[in-house]
């Protein structure tokens, strides 16, 4: 099974693919998509494209995204919440099953600690993934989700499909 996993933010949006065959983990790519445009609508536009790329570029079976937070920034947490909405809308559209998983949830499956540092995060999606090297930590957060889905997700998830026109 392939995995997509996100870990959504409006000016990088952090993603990971990965392969799960039974127990056996391993990398297949990573990275990050920076949203541009000069307002909201276009930021949100570019982020769905780029991850239209990468599901068109690797064809995952899953994915698997982190739920958002809500943190002191009111208006920080609504952007937040509206590109994870958009990556969920690109996921349902492209008929992909999708987990969402807590933060702390995600951090526990993958260091053990539920309040693992970002640093720790890394280093053992480093160790899980041998041969991995995530291109930041947006994308280490990715893999780990996706990690997190490996273990949690599989068949019960809903899948969406966008019915046609």
């Amino acid at each position: 099974m392939r995995i997509l996993g996100i870990d959504p933010g409006l000016r990088t949006l952090g993603w990971g693919v990965i392969e799960s065959n039974g127990p056996r983990l391993s990398h297949v790519a990573n990275g990050h998509c920076c949203s541009d445009g000069d307002d909201l609508g276009e930021r949100l536009l570019s982020l769905h494209n780029q991850v239209t790329e990468i599901i068109e570029a690797y064809a995952p079976d899953q994915a698997a995204i982190e739920q958002t937070f809500v943190n002191k920034d009111g208006a920080g947490t609504l952007k937040l919440g509206q590109a994870r909405g958009v990556a969920l809308l690109t996921l349902a559209k492209a008929g992909l099953p999708v987990g969402e998983y807590a933060p702390n949830r995600v951090k526990k499956t993958v260091v053990g600690v539920g309040h693992a540092e970002k640093e720790q995060v890394m280093h053992m999606v480093k160790l899980q993934l041998p041969g991995c090297a995530p291109k930041g930590a947006d994308a280490a957060d990715a893999l780990a989700i996706a990690i997190c889905h490996a273990y949690y997700g599989g068949t019960q998830q809903r899948q969406l499909r966008e019915k046609p026109a």
